[in-house]
């Protein structure tokens, strides 16, 4: 069962946008599926590995679509993914070191904090950006 579904309600209103947070919404469904099923730690370190590369892949196009259009809201919501990649980051080295497991609190946060960003922080840069001709 999907911890997170896409909806229309998660849109932002740019295609390329909702894209990405489409296969982060995956990733961190495929994460808690993994752990869910009990699978091994390599498979969870994979899956996790690819979840925090997309981020910042999928954060740095956020970042180039918010200068493009010189967003004012810019250093507050860099701000915002700078520390979740910190916090991603700190997970997937405690992970790796063997000193944390994928937690059922682990996907909450996860869950939490990506419908969050999406709902208030990047629907509002997706409608700024809309009303500048963005889609």
């Amino acid at each position: 069962m999907a911890l997170i579904s896409w909806s229309n309600m998660l849109s932002t209103g740019i295609g390329e946008q909702d894209t990405q947070h489409k296969k982060l919404i995956d990733l961190i469904n495929q994460l808690n599926d993994a752990m869910q099923s009990g699978h091994a730690n390599d498979v969870l370190g994979k899956i996790l590995s690819e979840l925090v590369n997309y981020t910042v892949f999928h954060f740095g196009y956020e970042e180039k679509l918010m200068a493009q259009y010189k967003y004012e809201d810019t250093p507050a919501h860099k701000a915002e993914h700078a520390k979740f990649v910190q916090t991603a980051g700190d997970l997937k080295k405690k992970f790796d070191s063997g000193n944390a497991v994928i937690s059922v609190e682990i996907m909450n946060f996860l869950r939490d904090w990506l419908t969050n960003h999406i709902m208030k922080t990047d629907k509002k840069m997706g409608q700024a950006f809309v009303k500048l001709g963005a889609k």
